[in-house]
C-alpha cells in the first residue's frame, strides 16, 4: 500500500473523471436510476462507494459500449457534454458556426436553441432566409417554422406552412405535420380540425395525435368520444414495450391526466 501512496491522488482524479464521464453516459443512454445516483455522488463528492461505482460502471457499461459501437458511444457522451453547457453559450457557438458556414443544418440548430431559450421571434428570424430560398419547401424548414408560429400564436401562418409540407416524405413527417395542422385549425376554431386529427391518427408513428385529439374532444364537450380514445391509449400503453413507453411517456402521461379530468 505504501508503494501506491504517491499515486493515490492521480488514481483519485482518474476515478472522479470516470465518474463524470459515466454520469453523462448514464443520463444520455437512460441507464438505471441507481447508476445515475451513485455516479453523481462519485463525481460531486468523490466518496469511496461513488468512485468504486465509477470503476464498475466503466468496466461493465462504458467499455462494452465502446467495443460494441465506439463511435455511437462517443457521440452519446459528446452530446451529453454539449448539453451541460449553458444555453446562452450554446446559442453563441451555434451563431458562430452559422457565421462561418451558412447551411440548412446550422440555421436549424441555431433556431432550435433559440426556441428552447424562449425566443421564438429570434428563431423565426433565423429561419426566415430559408423560407424564400432553395429550402422553401423542405419539410424540416416548414415544420420547424410552423412550430415557431404556433408558439407565437400565429396560427394562420402556421397553417399556411403546414399545408405546403409533402406528406409523402415519411410516416413521421406526415404524423407530425397533420398533428400540428390540427392544432393550428383548432386554435382558429375551424371545424376542419376534427378530420385533420383523424387523418393524423391513421398510420401515426406516435401517440401524440391521439392524446391531443382526446383533449380536443373534451374541449368540444364530447366526453364519451374522448373516453373511448383514452381507453385505447391505455390499452396500447399496457401492451407496449419498455422502450415505447419511455419514448411516448409524455403522451401517455397526458392521456392519464385527461382520464382523471373526465372522472
Amino acid at each position: 500500500m505504501d508503494a501506491l501512496a504517491p499515486y493515490l491522488p492521480l488514481i483519485y482524479t482518474i476515478l472522479r473523471g470516470l465518474a463524470l464521464i459515466g454520469l453523462i453516459h448514464a443520463i444520455v443512454t437512460r441507464q438505471q436510476v441507481y447508476w445515475i445516483v451513485m455516479l453523481l455522488f462519485g463525481a460531486l463528492f468523490g466518496g469511496l462507494f461513488g468512485l468504486a461505482f465509477a470503476a464498475v460502471y466503466t468496466f461493465m457499461v462504458l467499455i462494452p459500449a465502446a467495443r460494441g459501437g465506439g463511435r455511437v458511444a462517443g457521440q452519446a457522451v459528446a452530446r451529453g457534454v454539449e448539453a451541460l453547457k449553458p444555453l446562452d453559450t450554446r446559442i453563441r457557438e451555434a451563431h458562430e458556426r452559422l457565421t462561418e458556414s451558412d447551411t440548412l443544418q446550422h440555421r436549424a440548430d441555431l433556431a432550435a436553441l433559440q426556441a428552447r431559450a424562449g425566443r421564438p421571434d429570434d428563431a423565426q428570424a433565423t429561419l426566415a432566409p430559408l423560407l424564400s430560398g432553395i429550402y422553401a419547401d423542405d419539410p424540416v424548414v416548414l415544420l420547424t417554422s410552423a412550430e415557431l408560429d404556433l408558439a407565437r400564436s400565429d396560427f394562420s401562418a402556421a397553417e399556411g406552412k403546414l399545408t405546403r409540407v409533402d406528406l409523402r416524405t415519411s410516416a413521421a413527417t406526415r404524423t407530425r405535420t397533420l398533428t400540428l395542422l390540427a392544432q393550428a385549425q383548432a386554435a382558429q376554431g375551424k371545424p376542419d380540425a376534427d378530420q385533420t386529427y383523424r387523418d393524423a391518427i391513421t398510420g401515426a408513428t406516435t401517440e401524440e395525435p391521439r392524446a391531443r385529439y382526446a383533449a380536443y374532444l373534451i374541449g368540444q364537450g364530447r366526453a364519451a368520444d374522448a373516453r373511448t380514445l383514452l381507453d385505447q391509449i391505455a390499452k396500447t400503453e399496457s401492451r407496449a414495450t419498455n422502450l415505447y413507453r419511455r419514448q411516448e411517456r409524455e403522451w401517455f402521461q397526458m392521456a392519464a391526466g385527461l382520464r382523471k379530468e373526465l372522472k
